[in-house]
């Protein structure tokens, strides 16, 4: 579809569908503020030989989680990427899952 201009339309540019008129309204759900794990628990290190909290911030593939996802502050999000990357050096984590 095209408009006066030679152009094409907006509403065929997104799919065919106007913003304005879509039938079903979407629902926003109020989103709830993450909070750091490590903060919350008082941990004051975070060792690179407990495998079990670092596997938490790894995914199936191998990659470390990011503070947006999982909610750490920034300081405890350094130093838990320091100690994955010591932990994957020693063997102790694996670098990919296969």
């Amino acid at each position: 579809m095209q408009d006066k201009f030679g152009g094409r339309s907006s509403s065929s540019a997104r799919g065919g569908r106007d913003a304005r008129k879509t039938k079903k309204k979407e629902r926003l759900l109020p989103l709830r503020k993450k909070v750091c794990r490590f903060c919350t628990d008082k941990v004051k290190t975070i060792d690179y030989k407990d495998t079990k909290r670092l596997s938490y911030f790894i995914r199936e593939r191998g990659r470390i989680v990011p503070a947006r996802v999982s909610g750490n502050c920034a300081k405890h999000q350094r130093r838990l990427t320091e100690a994955i990357k010591k932990a994957r050096f020693i063997s102790l984590v694996p670098y990919v899952s296969i």
